[in-house]
C-alpha cells in the first residue's frame, strides 16, 4: 500500500450487491406501476390494506414493501408502512415534485436492452441499436422522454434560465435546440415577458413542448423550428442559444462544429449554456454524471460524458470567450457558458 492512499478491505459483499442491482429498480418500477406509494399517501398501513388499495396480493406487497424499506424508500414500524421524506415528495403522485412518471422512460426495453449485450458494445465501442441509436432521426424514444421526463428536468429550469438572464433586459430572441419538453425555454419565457422562444426538435416532440407551453402560458411567445440541428438554418441572431442535455450524443468534433453554428447565430454578447453531466477530470466522480458516460456508451455510435476542460476547448475552439462551469444546486447537471465576442 503506498503510504497516505487508504485501500478498502477486501469485501464480497460489494460484489453481490452489484449484480442483484436490478432487483431495486424493477420493485421501484413495480411500486410505481401497482400506484403503491399513492396508497401510502393515505397514511400508515399495513400490508392488507395496502394490497386492497393496490389490487395486489398480500403476500407480494408485504415482502415488496419490506424490500423497499431496505433500500429506504419506505418506513416500517409497528406492522405499518408509511412513506418516508424522499417517498413523500419525489413518488407519491399527488406531489408536484414527483418523479413517477420518470419510471416509463428509463424502464423502456428500448433503453435497457442494450445492456444484455454490453460485452460486445464494450468490445467495439460504440451501441448496438440500429445506425447511430437514440440519436438517429426522428427517434419515437424522444417523444417518450419529453412526455416522461420533464419532472426530473424541471429542478434545473430556474436556475438555468436565472443563469442565462442575468443582466439581461428588453426584448430577447432565445434559440432552444433539442428542445425536448421545452421546460428550459418555458421558464426563461416565464421569467422574462419579452422573451420569444425558437424550439427546434423533431416535430411531434415540438407538439409536447408547445402544450407544455400552452399549460404554462407562454404559448403565444412559444415558435416551433422543427428538424435537425445540424441541418435547420437557425436564423437568429440571438441572444441567447440553449444546448440542453444535447452535446454529449456525439463525438468532440462534431459537437465543436455544432457550436460553430451556435456562434453564427449569436448577437455579439450572447450567451451560449449547455446543460451537461459533467464528471470531475478524474472521470470516476461524481458517481451519476461519471456513470453518464456508459449511458452513452451503450445508446450512440460516439457519445460521452465530458469534462470541464474538454468543453471548455470545444467552445474555445468554436470562438467563444469567458468559458465558465455553473453547478446547478442539488443537481447532478453542470451549466457551461460562453459568450460570443
Amino acid at each position: 500500500m503506498q503510504a497516505g492512499v487508504a485501500v478498502d478491505a477486501p469485501n464480497p459483499g460489494l460484489i453481490f450487491d452489484t449484480l442483484m442491482a436490478h432487483q431495486r429498480s424493477a420493485a421501484l418500477r413495480t411500486a410505481i406501476e401497482l400506484n403503491l406509494f399513492g396508497a401510502l399517501g393515505e397514511g400508515p398501513s399495513d400490508a392488507a390494506a395496502l394490497a386492497a388499495r393496490c389490487g395486489a396480493s398480500e403476500r407480494g406487497i408485504r415482502i415488496l414493501c419490506d424490500f423497499l424499506c431496505i433500500s429506504k424508500l419506505v418506513a416500517k414500524g409497528g406492522g405499518l408502512y408509511r412513506h418516508t421524506p424522499t417517498s413523500a415528495l419525489f413518488l407519491d403522485p399527488r406531489s408536484p415534485h414527483s418523479l413517477h412518471s420518470t419510471a416509463g422512460f428509463l424502464g423502456k426495453s428500448e433503453m435497457n436492452a442494450p445492456y444484455e449485450h454490453l460485452t460486445e458494445i464494450v468490445r467495439n465501442g460504440r451501441t448496438n441499436l440500429p445506425g447511430e441509436g437514440t440519436v438517429e432521426p426522428d427517434n419515437p424514444v424522444w417523444v417518450d422522454f419529453a412526455h416522461s421526463m420533464a419532472p426530473m428536468m424541471a429542478p434545473a429550469a430556474a436556475p438555468l434560465g436565472n443563469i442565462v438572464l442575468a443582466g439581461r433586459t428588453g426584448p430577447l430572441q432565445v434559440l432552444d435546440i433539442a428542445a425536448g419538453h421545452g421546460l428550459f425555454g418555458i421558464e426563461i419565457a416565464r421569467q422574462h415577458p419579452e422573451a420569444h422562444i425558437f424550439a427546434m426538435d423533431w416535430p411531434n416532440v415540438l407538439d409536447v413542448a408547445e402544450e407544455n407551453a400552452r399549460k404554462a402560458g407562454v404559448a403565444e411567445r412559444f415558435h416551433k423550428l422543427p428538424g435537425s440541428a445540424f441541418e435547420v438554418e437557425f436564423g437568429g441572431p440571438y441572444d441567447a442559444v440553449l444546448l440542453t442535455n444535447f452535446l454529449h450524443h456525439f463525438d468532440v468534433g462534431t459537437c465543436v462544429e455544432l457550436l460553430k453554428k451556435v456562434r453564427a447565430c449569436l448577437k455579439p454578447g450572447g450567451i451560449s449554456a449547455t446543460l451537461e453531466f459533467v464528471p470531475n477530470e478524474d472521470r470516476i466522480s461524481p458517481p451519476m454524471a461519471a456513470g453518464f458516460s456508459l449511458t452513452m456508451l451503450v445508446s450512440t455510435g460516439t457519445g460521452d460524458a465530458y469534462t470541464f476542460s474538454e468543453l471548455e476547448a470545444m467552445h474555445l475552439e468554436a470562438g467563444f470567450q469567458h468559458i465558465q462551469g455553473i453547478p446547478i444546486p442539488r443537481s447532478p447537471h453542470t451549466v457551461v457558458t460562453g459568450i460570443a465576442g
